[in-house]
């Protein structure tokens, strides 16, 4: 096997590891992916891999960007604290190994609650305000996730070029 067919089956699996990631919040996302970019423009040495790190690199990085300024911009309008997204990620992990399977929504969804709950002395805004901070950080994921994917179409399609462009 060839370092680049080496380097290629790497990308591939930190790309999958990556997208995993922006669902799964225990795991890195884009920046596992974009590492991946990185190693194969790096061992191929060739246009195609820098045009595909420059091109899907700007889209994970996009993705990133985009999905941290609108959760954040979301959260901030409706005054809802940084922690509350925190105590709904501890909430996720600790659900994931609690309830297999939909243990990660129930636990994310109950971590915000929760803390939501503590914070406003009132069920009933944390239940409003909770709903908010779910679907901030819904439509984050969702957004980082298609550039995500999008990057990861890039990088399918520079590594077909560089196998059929190098044989």
């Amino acid at each position: 096997m060839t370092p680049e067919i080496i380097a290629t089956i790497v990308t591939s699996v930190l790309i999958i590891i990556g997208c995993l990631g922006i669902i799964i919040p225990v795991l890195p996302g884009s920046i596992t992916a974009l590492i991946g970019l990185i190693i194969w423009a790096v061992v191929v040495q060739s246009v195609e891999g820098w045009v595909v790190l420059a091109l899907g690199g700007t889209l994970l990085l996009a993705g990133m960007s985009a999905s941290l300024v609108l959760t954040g911009t979301r959260l901030k309008r409706r005054a809802i604290p940084n922690r509350t997204l925190l105590f709904g990620v501890i909430g996720a992990v600790i659900g994931m190994f609690v309830i297999p399977v939909v243990g990660l929504v129930i636990g994310f969804i109950v971590g915000l609650l929760a803390s939501e709950t503590v914070r406003n002395r009132n069920f009933r805004t944390a239940l409003d305000t909770s709903w908010v901070a779910l679907k901030a950080a819904g439509i984050g994921i969702i957004l980082e996730l298609s550039c995500a994917l999008l990057a990861s179409s890039v990088f399918i399609i520079g590594a077909i070029v560089f196998f059929v462009t190098a044989a």
